[in-house]
């Protein structure tokens, strides 16, 4: 491709050289040419110039003083006939003057240098009148005694005497082909002259217009590469990427990939070691992308920390085989200032023809496939339709979800947190729910990414806090004080006033502030933990409180754990499944919870599904549970009518609840994508 850039960009400059060599030569003719008329005219009045000269000094010293008193019209005296014959003689002998006659303004021939009276040039000629009225007229003319050659014929009027009055015309007739030789061997010179001038003037511009074309062949292939090359990587840009991919998936072969490539925690980098170790970074990452692509694939920058792989002509093991290479790569540790970091990155591939056969469609299943990855604990996602939310699909769910906040058409389901100490319920924790008109109840998984990647998560935030809070003003009013917990999402966090914002709502509604608890993932702290962190201190102040969701498999530190005031850490599901059997799993717990218990924090483990693994909890020291053995989430009357008409006690109690029908499958609840790498 860029071979044949350049082969249209040196094409395009030889024919720009061409033609200016073209356009130079041909300018530098019509100079050469006006030169040589312009010199020609010079030569040619040069030759007048001379013979006017030659004929005015004729007339004064020869033919003047010969005719002292004469009357043209009345003859000349013999006296003066011979003065005039022997002043002219000697010019007529040596050829100076061909021919001489001596004139009235009449036109008679008063002398002539041959004795002849007839002849001339007419009294009618243009010429003859201007000499008659005192102009000397010279021109170069055929000569009329040979069939070939020119003559300088010369009309002067004849003064004779101190009066300065004319009294004739005299007519002279002097020889050309002296001056005419003189003059070309002048041109001659000048010629050559002016030829190696304008060979040397042609050369100069053909050495301008070979440098200019150069030049311009070289920035045009520059501007050619540095529109389809990125400034900093070097590598192709997102037009390049688009081309060679459309150039591979279209082309006849086996098929292959289109890989969508997007760094984690890349602006972490930047907010802590500055923007030029950020494209230090980059330039790390593409180096290493490159080599583990080498030449059998394309690499390309697309903007920011997003990189593009075309990976033609390989099988889908083989593509993954060579990721795999390429994450291994990646992950070896770097130094940056000083600072040893390990690059993490979340590939989305999807084949084709497998996949579709068009750049775009490519493109967006891949983007779907990497944010997946992104969601999840894989970094190398196969596209699939079936677990991939797509991007268009997207669009589509954030503009149904902004007419479901107009319509009200949300719900939110509750489940309680159980005190492992009592079986009393500790809290409640409201869980979003779309009650859509056509497609039924959908659960969070299926619209919170949407809104995450949109501005809606602000509203769709605040009208579950609202609706929360109105909720709890219902069974408060019933006789219960359960606390209420409400997740909330990174985006929250870092929007500007967003703890005024919460605590206006409390003040709203007359609640406590201790009775709203915040949920937030532990990947939302770790995003831009300085923003979160302040937003945390002010909500604490305002006597929110704080939980961390999703404890365990984020980045928070021990340093963020002690320096940030939550009130309580969630531990994820993942480490609570199987927690009776699974010994690695029970000693993470059980760090977790001194650590917590150390901090001053409480601890809640989610996912709680069977008596064997609450048993364990309340051994090991946790504080609450949650989870299907308990109940499952569902609408707060619900949970009110079993908790003020129960039918059992302790474990039984548990069971009804368990038994409320429900018809959402077992999913992970949370109002925030924080946790989305």
């Amino acid at each position: 491709m860029r071979r044949s850039g350049n082969g249209r960009s040196t094409s395009a400059g030889s024919r720009v050289f061409l033609a200016y060599a073209v356009a130079s030569l041909v300018l530098v003719g019509l100079l050469g040419g006006l030169l040589v008329q312009g010199y020609r005219e010079d030569a040619a009045r040069q030759s007048e110039d001379q013979g006017r000269a030659q004929a005015q000094i004729i007339e004064e010293m020869a033919v003047a003083p010969a005719l002292d008193g004469a009357d043209l019209a009345a003859g000349l005296t013999t006296t003066q006939r011979q003065r005039l014959q022997e002043a002219t003689d000697l010019a007529i002998f040596h050829g100076s003057v061909l021919s001489m006659r001596l004139r009235s303004f009449a036109g008679q021939v008063a002398f002539s240098d041959d004795g002849s009276t007839a002849g001339g040039i007419p009294v009618s000629a243009a010429a003859f009148r201007a000499a008659a009225a005192g102009r000397t007229d010279v021109a170069v003319v055929a000569d009329s005694r040979r069939s070939s050659g020119l003559v300088i014929r010369v009309l002067q009027p004849v003064i004779v005497g101190a009066s300065g009055q004319a009294v004739g015309v005299l007519e002279l007739y002097l020889p050309y082909d002296a001056i005419a030789a003189h003059l070309r061997r002048q041109m001659y010179v000048t010629y050559w002259r002016l030829g190696s001038a304008l060979a040397a003037l042609y050369l100069v511009l053909a050495l301008i217009a070979w440098s200019t074309s150069r030049s311009l062949r070289r920035y045009a292939s520059r501007q050619e590469h540095e529109a389809l090359h990125d400034a900093l990587t070097g590598l192709p840009n997102r037009a390049a990427f688009r081309s060679r991919a459309r150039d591979s998936v279209t082309a006849d072969g086996p098929g292959g990939a289109v890989v969508l490539v997007d760094l984690n925690r890349f602006k972490e980098v930047n907010d802590t070691l500055g923007h030029h170790a950020g494209d230090e970074l980059l330039k790390v990452v593409a180096s290493r992308l490159s080599g583990a692509v080498g030449g059998t694939g394309t690499v390309a920058r697309l903007g920011g920390d997003e990189f593009g792989l075309i990976l033609p002509a390989l099988p889908r093991d083989a593509v993954l085989e060579l990721l795999e290479t390429a994450r291994g790569e990646l992950v070896r540790e770097t130094l940056l200032d000083g600072v040893a970091l390990r690059i993490e990155a979340s590939f989305g591939v999807a084949l084709y023809p497998e996949h579709g056969t068009d750049v775009e469609e490519l493109l967006q299943h891949a983007d779907a496939a990497m944010y997946q990855g992104k969601r999840g604990t894989a970094d190398i996602v196969l596209y699939d339709r079936d677990q991939v939310a797509h991007p268009a699909h997207w669009l589509m769910v954030q503009t149904e979800l902004r007419h479901a906040l107009e319509r009200d058409e949300l719900v939110l389901h509750y489940q309680p947190k159980v005190r492992l100490a009592d079986d009393g319920i500790s809290g409640l924790e409201a869980l979003v729910r779309w009650q859509h008109p056509s497609r039924g109840l959908l659960s969070p998984a299926e619209f919170l990414p949407a809104a995450e990647q949109s501005g809606l998560i602000e509203p769709l935030t605040a009208w579950v806090l609202r609706r929360a809070l109105d909720d709890q003003a219902g069974w408060t009013a019933l006789g219960q004080q359960w606390p209420v917990a409400v997740n909330v999402s990174a985006r929250n966090l870092e929007a500007p006033g967003f703890p005024r914002v919460v605590a206006a709502l409390v003040a709203e509604h007359g609640t406590p502030s201790g009775r709203l608890l915040l949920e937030v993932t532990e990947t939302a702290l770790a995003g831009d933990a300085a923003t979160a962190a302040d937003a945390v201190v002010e909500l604490t102040a305002l006597g929110i409180g704080v939980s961390v969701d999703d404890f365990g498999i984020g980045f928070t530190s021990l340093s963020q754990l002690r320096s940030v005031p939550v009130a309580e850490v969630k531990i994820d599901r993942s480490f609570v499944t199987d927690l009776d059997t699974d010994a690695p799993n029970q000693a993470i717990v059980r760090s977790v919870i001194a650590l917590a218990h150390g901090l001053g924090l409480r601890v809640t483990a989610e996912g709680v599904e069977t008596p064997a693994v609450s048993a364990w909890l309340a051994e090991a020291g946790c504080d609450d549970a949650q989870g299907y053995l308990f109940a499952r989430p569902t609408a707060w009357p619900h949970l009110l009518d079993l908790y003020l008409n129960p039918r059992g006690s302790g474990r039984h109690a548990r069971a009804e609840l368990d038994a409320v029908p429900v018809a959402l499958p077992a999913e992970p609840d949370s109002l925030s994508t924080g946790g989305i790498r």
